[in-house]
């Protein structure tokens, strides 16, 4: 956890939504509770993209899948592009929604 606060510090240079998504999918590789790492790491991601002035995301249960398979492929190849996109499309529906 401590190296993951260390991170989030270096991540400032970063575009907002960039390092929501960094926090988001760094916090559940951790996995650092029994229960509710997923549903924490999503709180977290809101929080910080709101501290930024963007809206939180939802996934929708229709989302689910492709929001799972993003999240797999950046902690299995540490390439976070696809997750990004995903968090950033789903950004862009909430503004539409509005």
């Amino acid at each position: 956890m401590e190296k993951l606060v260390l991170n989030y510090e270096n991540w400032n240079n970063f575009h907002p939504i960039i390092q929501a998504a960094l926090l988001h999918g760094e916090l559940v590789k951790i996995n650092p509770f029994v229960d509710g790492n997923g549903r924490t790491s999503r709180l977290l991601m809101n929080l910080d993209l709101m501290n930024h002035g963007y809206n939180p995301v939802i996934i929708k249960k229709e989302d689910r899948l492709e929001y799972y398979e993003a999240l797999d492929k950046a902690h299995t190849t540490g390439d976070y592009t696809y997750f990004v996109k995903l968090i950033t499309k789903l950004d862009i529906e909430i503004l539409s929604c509005k």
